[in-house]
């Protein structure tokens, strides 16, 4: 299914793109992941529900303990009961299981409480993305803006069509100067180093042969790497 949305989609654009020429669509794309972490309403959703799933994650283990109590109190007993009364100790172990199963499932499974929890406390984040997205949107007069976290995978994305950081601006989460190009400042020139002689420093030797007075005087010899690297014959 995951790949027919994906198929549709490109459709949905190709279609687009038939009533506008591709040279005049603008597009961009954001990490919606990455803007949703930098929102302090984000973060104190997590805190909330990181405490709900503790607690639930306590209460579960607890009943995990009683239903081992219940477990090991029918090992010790179970040679001196009778088969009524074992049927009946094994009876209340399986619905003692199986009820931590159904509030395990209840708590965390699919569409659980910790999953529904979570949606609630997201879709505020969401709504106030999506409305700042709206209007970079607009700003920028783009026809197409991608989730690069969403169900249309993208294979390559040129950096220059990455809108996150004016989504952060709009939230006033950002800094004007990212997504901006660099000011043009003077050129400047570079000056090559100049070449040591022999009448600048004495313990330089030159290609021509001239004697090598560095070797024999300690301490000079570092301070002219080509006459310490150049052996003589």
């Amino acid at each position: 299914m995951a790949h027919v949305a994906r198929f549709l989609l490109v459709l949905l654009f190709l279609g687009a793109g038939a009533l506008v020429p591709a040279w005049g669509q603008k597009f961009g794309y954001i990490d919606t992941e990455f803007i949703m972490t930098k929102l302090p309403e984000y973060a104190q959703a997590q805190v909330e529900l990181n405490k709900l799933s503790d607690t639930w994650q306590k209460e579960i283990e607890a009943q995990k303990k009683d239903l081992d109590k219940l477990y090991r109190t029918y090992q010790a007993e179970e040679v001196v009961l009778t088969e009524a009364m074992k049927k009946k100790r094994q009876d209340e172990i399986l619905k003692k299981e199986q009820e931590i199963k159904a509030y395990e499932t209840k708590q965390f499974g699919y569409e659980g409480q910790l999953f529904k929890k979570r949606i609630e406390l997201n879709k505020p984040v969401q709504d106030k993305i999506f409305e700042a997205v709206e209007k970079v949107v607009k700003a920028r007069k783009l026809d197409f803006m991608f989730d690069r976290n969403g169900d249309l995978t993208m294979l390559y994305a040129n950096p220059t069509h990455d809108y996150t950081e004016f989504v952060l601006e709009e939230l006033g989460l950002g800094t004007p100067d990212r997504n901006q190009p660099g000011p043009k400042g003077p050129v400047k020139t570079v000056q090559p180093p100049k070449t040591p002689t022999a009448s600048a420093d004495p313990a330089f030797e030159s290609d021509s042969g001239t004697p090598d007075d560095a070797a024999a005087t300690p301490g000079k010899a570092s301070k002219t790497p080509k006459a310490a690297s150049k052996q003589k014959p």
